[in-house]
């Protein structure tokens, strides 16, 4: 495990002595490394890099979603042993302000930073209980319209399909209300297992799906107007354990399978020199 990168941009910044710098990690051809986290400091997570997402706790989240998204609870987000442990429970946080009478509890983080065009990347193992969803993914800074402001689910998954990964976006044109949305899956055997790299590359021509290196499907810019391709401004990478939902909890959920827990190495952004 690498130490917490140095080598960051803007207000995140970090000075250190250079006998205390480690070399950064071989990143794509052409690319700079531009934000990172290496989850090397344990405790919650570095609140320079990340915020929660609350805001639907009280009125319930979308999709039938079943969670109640903490912030700032070791509980459901922490980095121990070099990882980030984003982990769903079952349990009712009803002494919460803003608790809506969930029976789970789970985290939302948002990366503080966001980008246009790059590559986005996470090394993770999953978590494979029934009516667990877990989701590396990205939203748009200034969402106003969904779908029409764009997603990019770099990584999803679903517990009742263990070991099948999903790779989609969402545009006005191509969602999954409307049953048009585009990606692919990919089968990963051991992602509840093991530890494997869910990428994207987005450039102005494409958005292409990456695993361990491998790509798996492209979603490229028809160039006829916003509803196909909304991808042209800045996105915020976003990792959360959502339970049940529409599609997450489609046969259930397994409450002796609690907590699960997502984990992360590292999450790494490139952009083009």
């Amino acid at each position: 495990m690498r130490s917490l990168l140095t080598a960051l941009l803007g207000p995140l910044l970090l000075a250190a002595p250079a006998c205390a710098q480690t070399p950064p990690p071989d990143g794509p051809p052409g690319h700079r490394l531009v934000w990172a986290d290496e989850f090397d400091r344990d405790g919650l997570p570095d609140p320079a890099l990340w915020t929660w997402d609350t805001h639907a706790n009280r009125t319930g989240w979308y999709n039938n979603e079943l969670q109640y998204y903490a912030a700032d609870r070791r509980e459901n987000a922490r980095v121990e042993d070099g990882r980030l442990i984003v982990e769903a429970r079952r349990e009712r946080l009803e002494t919460a302000t803003d608790w809506g009478g969930q029976a789970y509890t789970s985290a939302r983080m948002l990366s503080r930073q966001s980008w246009t065009y790059g590559v986005i990347e996470a090394r993770a193992k999953l978590p494979c209980g029934r009516g667990t969803w877990p989701a590396i993914w990205m939203l748009p800074v200034d969402l106003e319209d969904w779908p029409g402001d764009g997603e990019i689910d770099i990584m999803e998954h679903v517990g009742h399909r263990p070991g099948v990964v999903h790779g989609t976006v969402h545009t006005g044109r191509y969602n999954h209300v409307a049953k048009t949305q585009r990606g692919a899956e990919v089968a990963v055997p051991d992602a509840c297992d093991a530890f494997h790299v869910y990428q994207v590359r987005w450039t102005p021509d494409a958005i292409d799906f990456v695993l361990d290196g491998r790509p798996y499907y492209s979603f490229p810019n028809e160039r006829t107007d916003r509803a196909a391709w909304p991808f042209d401004r800045p996105f915020q990478l976003i990792l959360n354990v959502a339970v049940g939902g529409d599609w997450g909890g489609a046969e259930g959920v397994d409450d002796a399978a609690f907590p699960q827990r997502l984990e992360v190495d590292w999450v790494r952004v490139w952009r083009p020199e």
